[in-house]
């Protein structure tokens, strides 16, 4: 992992809410952002920053995440998530999180993403599998 994150780093990205990212199960006239899509939405964009700063064979893990989602967006409009580095702890990197509407804000919080290397990854995966018969 490169030395270049820092704290105050952010990154932003806009999305709009298509119909998959909302929600079925109150109808047609009630399809707003699902809470899952934006945790999703936040990931994504947390690991997109991580990767501009990652060596060659690296990527991240999400370690946590903890946030609000407190307003309504409708399918059709537009969101504003940003990203901004908290904390760096060795491999270890804290976000905090913000998220925007084309009215109000509609959700903060935090999330923790470890940078890995993605073979030594794989082979604890692998070696975990050969464990309980998967491998």
């Amino acid at each position: 992992m490169k030395d270049t994150i820092k704290p105050g780093q952010s990154a932003s990205r806009r999305i709009e809410v298509d119909t998959p990212r909302t929600i079925d199960f109150l109808g047609e006239n009630l399809r707003v952002y699902a809470t899952p899509q934006l945790v999703l939405d936040f990931e994504i964009a947390c690991r997109e920053f991580l990767l501009e700063h990652a060596d060659a064979g690296e990527d991240s893990v999400g370690t946590g995440i903890s946030l609000t989602h407190g307003g309504a967006t409708l399918r059709g409009m537009n969101v504003d998530i940003t990203v901004t580095v908290a904390k760096v702890d060795g491999r270890l990197v804290t976000f905090d999180l913000l998220a925007r509407d084309d009215v109000e804000e509609i959700s903060r919080g935090s999330h923790s993403r470890f940078v890995v290397e993605v073979e030594k990854l794989r082979g604890r995966v692998a070696a975990k599998a050969a464990k309980v018969g998967k491998g």
